[in-house]
This record gives C-alpha cells, sequence and structure tokens, in this order.
C-alpha cells in the first residue's frame, strides 16, 4: 500500500485522526467544540486541525455511518473537500435529520477523513461528442432495477 505524507497541525488538547482497524479507510475526526444541533437544523463544527497536503492529494470529509444510522446526523455536503491548497482550519457542516437535537461535546467523533489523490484534467471545447449506447439516457436510464 503506497503511503502519502500529510502535515497536520492540531490545536492544543485535540487528538489527531486516527485509523480504528488496519483496513479502515477513513480517519475518525472529533470535534474541537461543544455544540447543539437541533433536530432538523445544521451546523458548523470546529476540529481544531489543519492540513498541509501535497498537490496530488485532497482530504473528503465524510458522514460516520452509527451517526446517520442511530442519530440521523450526516454531513451536509458530502464528501467536504479539502483541497491541497487550504491551510484553515477543517470545519465539518453537520445536518440533523433526525427527531431529536443532537448534542456534541469536545472531543466526540463527527465524521471520517478520507484521503485521495487528484487528477487534474484538460478540457478541451469541442462542437461534437461521440455517441454511445446510452447517450443521453440518465436517471435510471440503463435498466428496468
Amino acid at each position: 500500500m503506497d503511503k502519502i505524507t500529510v502535515k497536520i497541525k492540531s490545536a492544543e488538547g485535540i487528538a489527531l485522526p486516527a485509523y480504528a482497524t488496519p483496513g479502515s479507510s477513513g480517519m475518525d475526526i472529533r470535534a474541537a467544540e461543544s455544540l447543539v444541533i437541533k433536530a432538523g437544523d445544521r451546523g458548523c463544527v470546529g476540529t481544531g486541525l489543519y492540513l498541509e497536503m501535497p498537490l496530488s492529494c485532497e482530504a473528503q470529509i465524510r458522514p460516520r455511518s452509527g451517526l446517520a444510522l442511530k442519530k440521523g446526523v450526516t454531513v451536509l455536503n458530502t464528501p467536504g473537500t479539502i483541497d491541497s491548497d487550504y491551510r484553515g482550519e477543517i470545519r465539518v457542516i453537520l445536518a440533523n435529520l433526525g427527531k431529536e437535537d443532537f448534542v456534541i461535546e469536545i472531543g466526540d467523533r463527527i465524521a471520517q477523513m478520507v484521503f485521495a489523490t487528484v487528477t487534474q484534467i484538460n478540457l478541451v471545447k469541442s462542437d461534437e461528442l461521440d455517441e454511445t449506447t446510452r447517450s443521453s439516457g440518465g436517471f435510471g436510464s440503463t435498466g428496468v432495477n
């Protein structure tokens, strides 16, 4: 498995993200502040974390499956993208789709962070595109089920 080196800075007392198991693709990230997100509302939670990634890398912030299932809490703009040239604090936009207020305490696991390599492309303007069997069919056009 290839490994990429990413520098991380954390506010005082903030635990660094970590993989829960050797096969985990995401690192749990924790809240650096307390917050209550009312049922049906959203909030932005600071993590106290700052990254320096190579240009070929991005970090994606994704929901934790347990919070989604048990509490109805998800990352609103999933996946949230952290670009390689961003140096500000990682903040997580959470939406509470549950029926009860969601209480966040400092240190609570609120999301997971997955790193991915990035490919930048060159777009070439064209008046025509090659046809395919699918062509412009979308939203369920590839099958009945």
